[in-house]
C-alpha cells in the first residue's frame, strides 16, 4: 500500500542527506503516517483510513463528516 495520506494526500518527498564535508546523497521524507479506525455517525460505520498527524489535527477541530466530505469534493481521498 502507498505512503500517502487518505485526507491530505501528502506523499514521501525525495532531498539530499548533507555531510559534514557536503557531500550530497539521495534520501526520502516520509510523512507521519497512522492508521486509524474512525466512526461515522450518520451513517453508523466504521471507516479505516490512513492519515497523516495532521489530517488527525484537521478531524479533531472540524469532524470526519465535513473533513470526508471536503476531501471527496477536492477528490483528495483515497477510499
Amino acid at each position: 500500500m502507498a505512503r500517502i495520506c487518505d485526507i491530505t494526500g501528502k506523499k514521501v518527498m525525495v532531498g539530499n542527506n548533507v555531510s559534514h564535508s557536503n557531500r550530497k546523497t539521495k534520501r526520502k521524507f516520509y510523512p507521519n503516517l497512522q492508521t486509524k479506525k474512525f466512526f461515522i455517525p450518520e451513517s453508523g460505520e466504521w471507516v479505516t483510513l490512513k492519515v497523516s498527524a495532521s489530517a488527525l489535527r484537521t478531524i479533531d477541530k472540524n469532524g470526519i463528516t465535513s473533513v470526508l466530505k471536503k476531501a471527496l469534493e477536492n477528490d483528495n481521498i483515497l477510499l
